[in-house]
């Protein structure tokens, strides 16, 4: 039972199991598929979980493929990889960053 309940607070006292998670995964080697981890906006790593195959849809896209996983296997999973966060059910993602070269031609002109 929660002592206490603050509707601001992001994190309930007692953690609630979500059941198993769509967590979603690229291509590995040969028929293996590998966790995609993600950063948060602070720059930390995380893994990540829907709780609906429509959340992961509408979040990375249809063609996004997912395997089905308890937050505790995860978390399991992504710790010894440096992702000791996870994240449930995140509302966007933003595209992959690309790399831009800087063009030393196009330096913008200073003016006092």
């Amino acid at each position: 039972m929660c002592l206490f309940q603050y509707e601001e607070d992001p994190e309930p006292e007692e953690r609630i199991p979500a059941g198993l998670l769509y967590v979603p995964v690229r291509p590995g080697d040969a028929a293996a598929a590998v966790i995609r981890l993600f950063r948060t906006p602070l720059g930390a790593r995380t893994a990540v979980g829907f709780t609906r195959r429509e959340r992961l849809v509408s979040t990375l896209g249809a063609g996004q493929g997912y395997i089905r996983l308890s937050e505790s296997v995860l978390r399991e999973l992504c710790d010894p990889l440096g992702a000791a966060l996870i994240t449930i059910d995140p509302m966007l993602s933003a595209p992959a960053a690309v790399a831009t070269t800087r063009r030393p031609d196009r330096v913008a002109a200073r003016t006092a």
